[in-house]
């Protein structure tokens, strides 16, 4: 990654790996590079040049470039100005230009060689509308003739040679988004993390350590509240930049999460720690928050860790930060500084790839993309989350898929950053606080802003933020009930995972007690739906109430002159009904079979559905069949009638009124 005041500290990294050194250079020997890197690495303007330019920054894969590899480069920038980005051979031809200009903010302009040649190539980006000493950029890549000498593990579990600041944040952004980028209307979902980074075509960072060590085959399969950690650490790891992680309470007696103890790659946590979130003094931490009678806290027997730079970094993944983070960590209260997030204003400025939601039930979702509001639509964020099956979705904001509530005993939910990791001169490194946050020049955005909102005026703030112009009625209602289909296909694949686990000799699963039902681990966790059931209810209450949404707030639509409040309710209620009978999707039944079920079929079984959740009935009821229907008479399974007659007595209440149970 190259920057316009970082350029000579990143050919002094790239020195150092060709050298065979991956680790961090004495001062002296620093400074030694960098007198080089000025005269032997210098851009076709002088270093200072756009340098009052902040997160204009460069990103060239791999780190060392070879002719034998494909060179990758990302240049992003705050400004949203239109320009090209040009490779440009040794011989100086243009071996590859793009002028699609991505994201927003940051936003990046992207472009690939497959084949490069040795010698020194050129990334020129020029944009029309910058500063006259900013419009165009150059940058120069040095591609080798021969392999480079293979970085090795040194110190910590990566070495660290580069610092988290506005530069890399917006690289890190631009990463993200590239690596989820698709169509708006494309329903993107793979079975586990890995599969996404080991795609070239979305990977920028694929292979960028020259180990090859995206195709050693590891296992990268996150749970919901693991995936910003491992997006993050990943991109750490690739890129040299401190990581560290928090462990915390999972909140309880009407208190926020807290976060006592902070690891990071040059201080690992001992293996002889407890899995998960800690207990308060004396008590056994049961499943996300639900704590066990008083008992010896376990210790987790972890596998020995491997040698070597690649697997080493796979075990800290999946071993240790799965093992050590869990959905508490997002819920820490907004005032907190002893945390791994900090919450940030509500704002197309702050709301960038890579800031997670953290709703205040314990789900973690990763913005990926944000798409402006056009003439065509309203405008989009969307996000990427794990399941505990390890499927990795992207789904859209909207009021069904990211909750939010204000309660003191559930912690702050909102939207959140990762707070920066700094290197202090004595080689410690530490988190940055919140006010040091709101003070840096190259974050500033600490904001208490969330923590204030009532629950309307959260949503109402994010449609601001969302599509600042008024919205058409009718197209918006129908965006919504876009939303709410593409929730329900996604239900679709988690009942079909429970009906192939069922199968496959699964067996009958034990229902667990009380709040837990939402909240363990085992084949429950991963086929049972209670969540995500509960989001659906949510979701269907907010399409049914979205007529009486543009009455309550019709200055933030489109109201047509000629049509009264009342007239435009009853075109939308019309639209409504049309529009949920016109959708339909299809499941598989217990014989195999398909049966088609339209969206107004969804709606109707809402009574149903507050009792579909559990995988040990069959799947015709857990989509609401009718007893005696000809769509049920396929089903072969019931749950038992202890575990029915609990559902009803006990936990229906919960999904009736659409809310979650107390923890602990």
């Amino acid at each position: 990654m190259l920057t316009a005041r970082k350029f000579a500290a990143a050919a002094v990294a790239i020195a150092l790996i060709a050298g065979g050194c991956f680790g961090v250079p004495s001062a002296a020997l620093a400074a030694k590079h960098q007198a080089k890197a000025h005269t032997k690495v210098q851009p076709e303007a002088p270093i200072a040049t756009c340098q009052d330019e902040p997160g204009l920054a460069m990103l060239a894969s791999p780190m060392a470039p070879w002719k034998g590899a494909p060179l990758r480069v990302i240049f992003a920038a705050e400004k949203p100005l239109d320009g090209e980005l040009s490779l440009i051979a040794p011989n100086g031809n243009i071996a590859a230009a793009s002028g699609d200009r991505h994201g927003g903010p940051p936003y990046f302009w992207f472009a690939e060689v497959a084949s490069p040649a040795a010698g020194t190539w050129q990334a020129m980006l020029v944009r029309g509308g910058a500063a006259p000493e900013c419009r165009t950029v150059t940058r120069n890549i040095v591609v080798q003739r021969r392999e480079p000498p293979r970085p090795v593990k040194g110190r910590g579990v990566w070495p660290v040679h580069d610092a988290w600041d506005r530069d890399t944040e917006n690289l890190y952004s631009a990463w993200i988004e590239k690596l989820f980028d698709a169509p708006i209307d494309e329903e993107l979902s793979w079975s586990a993390m890995h599969d996404v980074l080991r795609d070239k075509s979305r990977n920028v960072l694929f292979n960028s350590l020259g180990l090859r060590e995206d195709e050693k085959g590891q296992i990268i399969q996150p749970d919901c509240a693991d995936v910003p950690y491992f997006l993050r650490a990943y991109f750490a790891f690739k890129m040299g930049l401190p990581f560290g992680y928090s462990k915390c309470t999972r909140g309880d007696g009407g208190q926020a999460p807290k976060c006592p103890q902070w690891w990071n790659i040059e201080n690992e946590e001992p293996t002889s720690a407890p899995p998960g979130g800690l207990a308060p003094p004396g008590e056994q931490v049961g499943f996300f928050g639900v704590f066990a009678a008083p008992g010896p806290v376990p210790v987790l027997k972890l596998p020995p860790k491997p040698q070597g730079l690649v697997p080493g970094f796979g075990y800290y993944l999946r071993t240790t930060i799965a093992n050590g983070v869990q959905s508490g960590n997002g819920r820490t209260a907004a005032d907190d500084n002893d945390t791994d997030y900090y919450p940030v204003a509500l704002s197309e400025d702050t709301l960038r790839p890579g800031t997670i939601y953290a709703d205040p039930y314990g789900h973690v979702l990763v913005l990926v993309k944000r798409v402006p509001q056009s003439g065509d639509g309203a405008g989009v964020f969307l996000a990427i989350d794990g399941q505990p099956d390890g499927t990795v979705a992207r789904k859209r904001f909207w009021r069904g898929n990211f909750l939010f509530a204000q309660d003191p005993s559930l912690g702050s939910p909102g939207f959140k950053r990762f707070r920066p990791i700094v290197r202090e001169r004595s080689g410690v490194e530490r988190r940055l606080t919140n006010a040091e946050i709101a003070k840096s020049p190259d974050y500033g955005d600490f904001s208490l802003d969330q923590s204030k909102l009532s629950v309307e005026d959260f949503y109402d703030r994010m449609d601001d933020v969302m599509s600042p112009a008024p919205l058409d009625p009718v197209r918006a209602l129908k965006e919504t009930i876009t939303s709410l289909e593409e929730q329900v296909n996604t239900r679709v694949a988690s009942v079909e995972n429970g009906r192939k686990y069922q199968v496959g000799g699964g067996g009958q699963v034990d229902m667990p007690d009380g709040a837990s039902i939402f909240e363990t681990t085992g084949a429950w966790e991963d086929f049972a739906t209670p969540s995500r059931d509960l989001r659906l209810l949510i979701a269907i209450d907010v399409v049914r109430a979205f007529p009486d949404r543009v009455a309550r707030r019709p200055e933030r639509y489109a109201m047509p002159k000629d049509k009264s409040a009342a007239d435009v309710k009853a075109e939308l209620e019309a639209t409504l009904a049309s529009e949920l009978a016109a959708r339909k999707f299809s499941y598989t039944r217990t014989d195999g079979s398909q049966w088609t079920l339209a969206l107004k079929d969804v709606l109707d079984r809402t009574s149903a559905l507050e009792m579909a959740y559990n995988l040990n009935d069959c799947v015709e009821l857990r989509w609401g069949a009718a007893e005696e229907s000809e769509e049920a008479s396929t089903c072969k399974r019931h749950a038992p009638a202890a575990q029915r007659t609990k559902m009803a007595s006990n936990y229906r209440v919960w999904f009736h009124e659409r809310r979650r149970p107390p923890r602990g």
